[in-house]
């Protein structure tokens, strides 16, 4: 066994390469990428339509700069500092006729009116003021500072605040009951003879208040007139802002109704208990060794919400009741294979954890809708809410054993004051629906074997704008539906992966374009079906060009269960005889890299897989159980089980490989990141006949160990599913190790911590397992940055390759 640590080496000069790409090798394509070209990236518009700003780097520079073109002139111009410290940023608050648009900068409130390109600064404080929105009749701007909601008047500027919220004053302890020293039996004596001294002593100044009362009419009479004076006074006295006392708890989400009469609010508990990981840092400036402050492992305690009204009219404050929700007691379905939690968790017959998003208000204010998720990741709820008792009407409800997901679960608004929108995966896909909130009446305005990815109310509420994956799940156009529903118009025509920013007077397209082996590019188009695209940028470079990158075939193979699996297929122009094939696994799960599109993310692999096939190897990447594009059922069949289906997908692959393609059963080896290099221990531990190598690359080890948000959707918690983090841990099963296994990991890794290699490191160690190795990086995180990290460790991949899989 060998431990490699690969240290950070920074040449004295550039290393130069001639300008035409003949070979690949590690060395050229692990490059800085600037040497490919840099696409254009964070396309927006102006608020007033007329340019596009993009971050581009065409000259090679050390950073991206910003640029600017504008409909009618698509030569990019660069944009100056001065200029840019005056633009306002993308995001903001519109009003109701889109003639106006808030937004928060450097902690203070703008306003900017469109039509005359005028902005006016509204604060100017030392405070942060936050969340600026338009109050219902839009004369008053709302924001919060601090934890408290604020409202300024546009018609001369009053400012009022709205809420009064409070915590316990620094150091202040609750009052504690009076505490009496003293021996048992005799200091309990001492203690009662004080109470009845203290008894004794107030009955005597009441007496001899009566008698000076009795006695003289002048006290009578100035006593009265106290009474009259303090009356007088709470007459006069302005109303006070109520005291909203939370404790430690944090305030959030605090909107006020369109009417002005409510105030929502959420209460968030955070938990003291949940203990963080660190990671140490041993390259640093100081020369010692730093620690940096990281995550908690799933499984820890989590926040708890409520949420809350305030009804300024009656000066009261209520809770949001969910008690009554349908299906707030359900037990999760997995709890049936742990007979005695099931006993328990029935006896204790709890409602669930959930937190509340909203409320959305119609604009005449008289409907909200609330959406509550349920903390266990089983259920959605879509209800509308009765501000003046916090009850609430159910409107959806979208369950699901595994986890609800899926794209789209923010896409949601109100049409017109009574149907309100949202997304779903009911059908199995998602998909856009509309309900009438006040009979409940529910229609889908889509649907079909494929995803409503992005989506866009215009301006008018009229039509809907999507992205979606109707022609094929590897190919994305921009399309348009009437609000009220209707078949969906295709608006963009190339094929591939169309990524489309709509200008604010939604005339034109500003499409981020990229097909398999071309990276992005920006485009415009009139927001008009069968319009012309223009190409505005060409980033990639003569030496990028020079070689020809492969457009490698997209795929489809059955798997054991009957579903069709997409694939890319690099085949080789002379395949070697050894007949070796490598199969590519992405990373994060959830993700799609099979599409007729630039994979951004895994731009050197796709690279690496082109010089692999030059070198002989049949290469075979796969949208495995659990990646994006494909529906509910796809993403959720990993549930409980990661390591399964995921894993069993590309075993089907090297079977079809092996059937169709020639490819020796005996030369198969796999590599990928993260999700990818999980995938590539469970399968060189668990189907150690199929894969005689694989190079993991900052790979979970044991999902015990990894972030709560991600694993406890897919594998519950370990403490009560203790069954499926066993089932899809590699460091469970790596006494099944049989080939050559290389695992490589960043040492300041703060998504997969180093500590996750290291446990696997010592686990083979003490199974006696000698045919691994293991290479560090010590000033890698998750994302590798440094080309010289990226080249040896793809170096020492493609070596074991060669070693292992051409082998005789």
């Amino acid at each position: 066994m060998k431990i490699f640590f690969t240290l950070l080496l920074i040449p004295l000069g550039p290393v130069v390469f001639a300008q035409k790409l003949e070979t690949l090798t590690v060395e050229k394509i692990m490059r800085d990428p600037k040497w490919m070209g840099v696409s254009p990236s964070n396309i927006r518009w102006s608020d007033d339509s007329k340019n596009i700003y993009f971050n581009w780097n065409p000259n090679k520079t050390e950073r991206d700069e910003l640029f600017a073109i504008t409909p009618a002139n698509i030569k990019p111009a660069k944009v100056s500092i001065d200029d840019q410290k005056v633009l306002p940023p993308q995001f903001g608050e519109w009003n109701k006729k889109h003639t106006l648009k808030l937004y928060e900068k450097n902690g203070d409130i703008f306003l900017s009116a469109i039509k005359t390109g005028k902005t006016k600064q509204l604060t100017s404080t030392t405070d942060r003021e936050n969340n600026p929105a338009f109050s219902g009749d839009e004369t008053k701007v709302l924001f919060t500072r601090g934890d408290n909601l604020y409202a300024l008047n546009l018609d001369g500027g009053e400012l009022i605040q709205l809420t009064n919220f409070t915590h316990p004053a620094a150091g202040a302890t609750p009052a504690a009951a009076p505490q009496v020293a003293g021996r048992r039996g005799g200091g309990q004596g001492t203690a009662g003879s004080a109470r009845t001294s203290q008894i004794a002593g107030n009955e005597q100044e009441r007496w001899l208040k009566g008698q000076q009362m009795e006695l003289f009419d002048i006290i009578t009479v100035k006593d009265k007139d106290k009474k009259l004076d303090s009356i007088e006074r709470k007459e006069l006295e302005p109303k006070k802002l109520k005291e909203i006392a939370i404790g430690d708890q944090t305030v959030g989400n605090v909107t006020l109704s369109p009417d002005g009469r409510f105030i929502t609010y959420r209460l968030v508990k955070m938990p003291t208990d949940a203990k963080r990981t660190n990671v140490p840092d041993y390259v640093t400036a100081s020369g010692f060794t730093e620690e940096i402050p990281n995550r908690t492992k799933v499984g820890a305690s989590q926040a708890t919400y409520q949420s809350y009204i305030f009804d300024t009219q009656r000066d009261t404050i209520y809770s949001i009741v969910t008690s009554a929700i349908p299906g707030i007691k359900d037990l999760p379905d997995y709890v049936k294979d742990y007979p005695a939690e099931l006993e328990q968790r029935t006896r204790r017959n709890e409602d669930r954890k959930v937190m509340i998003q909203g409320p959305y208000w119609s604009d005449d204010g008289k409907n909200a809708v609330i959406v509550i998720i349920a903390q266990d990741n089983k259920d959605r709820w879509i209800m509308k809410l009765d501000p003046t008792t916090g009850k609430l009407t159910p409107l959806d409800r979208e369950h699901n054993d595994a986890w609800v997901g899926g794209p789209g679960r923010r896409n949601l608004g109100w049409v017109d004051n009574t149907h309100f929108y949202f997304e779903s995966e009911a059908s199995g896909y998602a998909h856009i629906y509309l309900i009438d909130v006040t009979d409940g009446t529910k229609k889908q305005l889509t649907s079909g074997n494929w995803e409503v990815q992005t989506l866009q109310l215009s301006a008018d509420k009229k039509t809907f704008y999507f992205t979606a994956n109707i022609e094929h799940p590897g190919i994305t156009h921009f399309y348009s539906i009437p609000s009220t529903g209707g078949g969906p118009v295709k608006i963009t025509s190339m094929k591939g992966i169309n990524v489309v920013s709509l200008s604010p007077d939604e005339k034109w397209l500003a499409i981020n374009y990229s097909y398999t082996n071309k990276p992005n590019e920006l485009y415009i188009q009139p927001n008009k079906p069968g319009a012309v695209a223009v190409q505005v940028t060409n980033s990639t470079t003569d030496e990028y060009k020079s070689y020809p990158w492969r457009d490698p075939q997209l795929i489809t193979f059955k798997n054991r269960y009957g579903s069709d699996v997409y694939a890319h297929l690099y085949l080789p122009a002379k395949p070697d005889p050894a007949r070796p094939a490598v199969v590519f696994v992405h990373g994060a799960g959830y993700l799609q890299n099979v599409m007729y599109g630039w994979s951004s993310s895994y731009l050197r692999e796709y690279m690496f897989n082109n010089m692999l096939a030059d070198n002989g190897y049949t290469v075979l990447d796969v949208d495995y159980s659990g990646s994006a594009g494909y529906g509910r059922d796809w993403r959720t069949a990993i549930y409980r089980h990661m390591g399964g289906k995921d894993l069993s997908d590309q075993v089907d692959g090297v079977k079809m490989l092996v059937d169709k393609y020639g490819v020796n059963p005996k030369h198969v080896g796999l590599y990928g990141g993260s999700y990818g290099g999980f995938i590539t221990l469970m399968a060189m531990f668990t189907e150690p006949d199929v894969f005689a190598a694989g190079g993991a690359i900052r790979s979970v080890t044991d999902w015990a160990h990894y972030n709560h948000g991600y694993t406890d959707e897919i594998l519950n918690e370990p403490f009560n599913d203790e069954k499926a983090y066993r089932q899809s841990s590699p460091i469970y099963f790596a006494d099944g190790l049989k080939g050559n296994l290389l695992m490589l990991h960043g040492m300041v890794d703060q998504n997969v911590n180093y500590q996750d290699i290291v446990r696997l490191t010592q686990r083979l160690i003490e199974l006696h397992k000698d045919n691994w190795e293991l290479a560090s990086y010590p000033v890698e995180d998750h994302g590798f940055v440094q080309p010289s990290s990226w080249t040896d460790e793809y170096k020492r991949i493609y070596k074991l390759f060669e070693q292992t899989l051409k082998a005789k």
